[in-house]
């Protein structure tokens, strides 16, 4: 399959870190949606979330506290669910849920979000 279109992304951890750059080479024909949105948060600062969509495959990296995760979307009942590291980001429509799966799985969300 001739591989045409490409997306690029940079990844900041941190203002004062230099920029890591992940290149992911598409199929010919793909296309790429990016939106930035941010969530303010019960029990956490707030998130700041970057959706990458090139169907089938979706991309979110989240930034919260001094974490910085690169997530890949899972199967969910119902919304949108990602996978990173030890964290899970479950959104449907303006809501979201952050859960540490080192809590356990069946632990409540450690953050309960609203798009702002």
């Amino acid at each position: 399959m001739p591989l045409a279109a490409v997306a690029a992304f940079t990844l900041l951890a941190g203002a004062a870190q230099a920029a890591d750059r992940i290149v992911i080479a598409l199929p010919k024909g793909s296309s790429v949606v990016t939106s930035k949105v941010s969530y303010s948060c019960d029990r956490i600062k707030g998130v700041e979330a970057t959706y990458i969509n090139a169907p089938p495959n979706a991309l979110a990296t989240i930034a919260f506290n001094d974490e910085f995760v690169v997530m890949a979307n899972v199967l969910a009942g119902s919304g949108a669910r990602y996978a990173g590291d030890r964290f899970i980001w479950w959104t449907k429509g303006a809501q979201a849920s952050l859960y540490d799966l080192t809590k356990g799985e069946d632990a409540p969300p450690i953050a309960t979000c609203t798009q702002d």
